[in-house]
Parts: structure tokens; sequence; C-alpha cells
């Protein structure tokens, strides 16, 4: 009887040690990430979502110059709040990833959740297939044919394990505002929170404004960039149709170490 007893008493042991590391690791890697005296590496890895032709050759033609807008947006936007690092972020563009990301389960129960991030970590790891430096954070970019669907899931940034994961459309005409979600889930993985209410949709007055003292308030001009939309009423806000129509917000600066109290 001693032996089984003794055995799971360190199979508990060393999970304890796994996850202590893992948990060190993340907090290590979250702390570096926001102080700001490095460039922070950023691999965009492309997934076909639907197996279709029309993602595919969006796909083929991919190229990292695709991603500029978003190093431009967060280098203005770093220099608006007096930062010295020119360019917070450098992005590359990963090879084609054949498999789907795990999907987030429907119910959102805590456990559930829990064990699709453990899950999401570990496939993102398995599926690391750039070849260069390690990147700090890991963009997994869903493309779907527009014609195919008209609306996509609800993408996600991980602060946990620094990894996103952004449905987006494989049309051109499309690149900017998939750029607008890219750096939204982006600035997740570095602590920002959301600043719109999930029920609405509607930016949250004042923190998801990009202009919260503009007067008359409406419209706004702009969206900020975690509030997601550009408020035109209280009631109607419209996606921006690239990066420079928004801006990050004090908050969203304070969330990701570029205000200081």
């Amino acid at each position: 009887m001693a032996a089984p007893k003794f055995f799971r008493t360190l199979r508990i042991t060393l999970l304890l040690l796994v996850l202590f590391f893992v948990g060190m690791n993340s907090w290590l890697t979250r702390l570096r990430s926001t102080d700001w005296n490095e460039p922070l590496w950023v691999v965009v890895y492309p997934v076909n979502g639907d197996h279709s032709q029309a993602s595919q050759d969006y796909i083929d033609q991919l190229k990292p110059a695709a991603f500029d807008a978003i190093e431009t947006f967060l280098a203005e936007e770093a220099a608006r709040y007096g930062q010295k690092i020119s360019d917070p972020v450098t992005i590359q563009l990963a090879p084609q990833v054949s498999e789907r990301p795990p999907v987030p389960p429907d119910n959102g129960n805590t456990l559930g959740i829990v064990l699709w991030s453990l899950r999401l970590r570990y496939w993102a790891w398995r599926h690391d297939n750039f070849k260069g430096p390690q990147p700090d954070v890991q963009m997994f970019v869903v493309y779907h044919d527009p014609k195919q669907h008209a609306r996509l899931r609800h993408s996600l940034g991980l602060r946990k394990g620094m990894i996103g994961v952004v449905n987006a459309w494989a049309s051109r005409s499309m690149t900017q505002r998939n750029n607008v979600v890219i750096a939204h889930e982006f600035l997740h993985t570095l602590g920002a929170s959301d600043k719109y209410d999930p029920d609405s949709n509607q930016p949250i007055y004042p923190d998801g404004y990009a202009d919260p003292g503009l007067k008359p308030r409406y419209p706004q001009h702009r969206a900020e960039i975690m509030g997601g939309r550009i408020p035109l009423s209280p009631h109607k806000a419209v996606m921006p149709a690239s990066l420079t129509s928004s801006s990050i917000g004090e908050r969203t600066a304070r969330e990701i170490n570029w205000v200081n109290d």
C-alpha cells in the first residue's frame, strides 16, 4: 500500500513543480514584454480556416508587408505617450500552419476555459514552425472566404502564453480591417482589457472612446483600439476601416505600461 501512495505523491509533486516553473516563466515573460526596452518579436502564423481555395490563394500571396500598418500604428502611439523605443514591435510571417487551433468551449465554464487554454498553449508550441528567434507573441491568423461566411467567430488574445487567435477575412480589400483586429488581440496578450459592452458591442464611455472630451460627443472620428468601434451615437458604432482611424486610449496605455502613475 505504501508504494502506490508514494508514487501518487511523487506524481502530484512533479506536477506542482511543472506548474510552478510554467507559471514563473509566464510571469517573467509578461514582465519583460512590457518593459519596452527592446522591440517585441511578434510572429504571424497564417491558417486556412475553411479549407477554401480563396483562403489558400490569399495565404499564398501573403507577405510580411501586409502587417506594416500594425508596426506603424504601435510606433506612432508609443511616441505619442513619450516612449523612447522607436520600434516597439517587429512583425514576422511564419509558414502556413496546416491545422486549425482548438476552439474555445461554447459553455464558457471556468474549468472548460482553463483546459482549453492549456490545450491551446500546447498546440501553439507544437505548431511553432517559424525558423527564427523565439517569438515573444504568437498570432495565429485564421483566414476565411468572405463569400462563404457572413460572420466570423470571436477572436481572442491570451496574456498567459502570449498567444492570439484571430479570425480574419481572406480578402485584400479587408487586409487593413484584419489589422485592426490583430492589433486589438495583440494588445490583449500584453494585458490590455476590452472597453466595450459585450452585449451591444458599443464602446464604453469614457475609456472606450478615442476622444472622450470631444464636444459634441458624437460622432466620434476614431476608435479606441480596445473599444473596437467608432461611436457615431449613444447606440450606434462602426468598425474602423483601418488603424489610421484608431488610437490607444490612456487606460489602455496604462495597462501596457506606457503610462506610469
